[in-house]
């Protein structure tokens, strides 16, 4: 499972999942983007298609012919995954399934939100947004050198114009928190037009960031659903 991560985020907070995806026969393959964690001093993408353009080599590197593909984001992370999964399908990667959370359709549009904040300003408006703040915007020191990277994605997720309007030969599961106050149901649902497979909304307990505090229940659904696309599936 390739997991593309949301605003700020890095590959270690998809580590906490191994344990669960081992138990249910998925392997987590966090892709790496730069500006974070051990690659903090490359210069983050501020476009998704270059992001995708710049990533889709070594993801295409690392994957086995062998092994089934499913491709898994959260908010800022469902857009890349999203075009990542054309890529793919382009390139003739099988890929069973893409799992998108936290995100109105690709057509949706965002409203900027972000552009002339002073740094306060602008880490109160993505909490106010994505209803979280990881700790280390708390400390001086971290948030000066992680700013840079939130700002990045940010503008990535808030520039997104998807590039293409032809549906994927994939199934598409969109999840929803259903105390999420940034992306409706109706916005979700925009995810069906994406594909021209099978589609399923599902909503989980929790607010926007709902997958952060209980991923069991998101992990065995899709595992589930990986299992359906599987070769030799019935």
């Amino acid at each position: 499972m390739l997991c593309l991560p949301f605003a700020g985020a890095g590959p270690s907070f998809f580590h906490t999942w191994k344990d669960h995806c081992d138990e249910l026969g998925l392997e987590v393959v966090p892709v790496k983007l730069p500006g974070r964690e051990r690659w903090i001093d490359e210069t983050p993408y501020t476009d998704v298609h270059v992001a995708v353009d710049g990533i889709f080599p070594d993801v295409v590197e690392s994957l086995d012919p062998a092994v089934p593909v499913v491709v898994f984001g959260h908010s800022l992370g469902a857009v890349l995954a999203y075009e990542l999964t054309r890529r793919l399908t382009e390139h003739g990667t099988r890929v069973d399934g893409l799992f998108v959370s936290g995100s109105p359709g690709p057509w949706s549009g965002r409203k900027p939100a972000s552009e002339g904040l002073g740094d306060e300003e602008f880490l109160a408006r993505v909490e106010e947004l994505a209803g979280y703040r990881h700790q280390a915007f708390d400390v001086p020191d971290l948030r000066d050198l992680l700013l840079p990277t939130l700002r990045a994605d940010v503008r990535m997720h808030e520039d997104y114009v998807p590039g293409h309007s032809e549906r994927l030969p994939v199934p598409v599961t969109a999840f929803r928190g259903m105390a999420d106050e940034l992306v409706s149901l109706e916005q979700t649902e925009g995810w069906r037009a994406a594909t021209g497979a099978e589609f399923e909304l599902v909503e989980l307990p929790g607010s926007h960031m709902y997958l952060a505090d209980t991923p069991r229940v998101l992990l065995e659904m899709i595992s589930t659903r990986a299992r359906r696309g599987a070769p030799g599936a019935g």
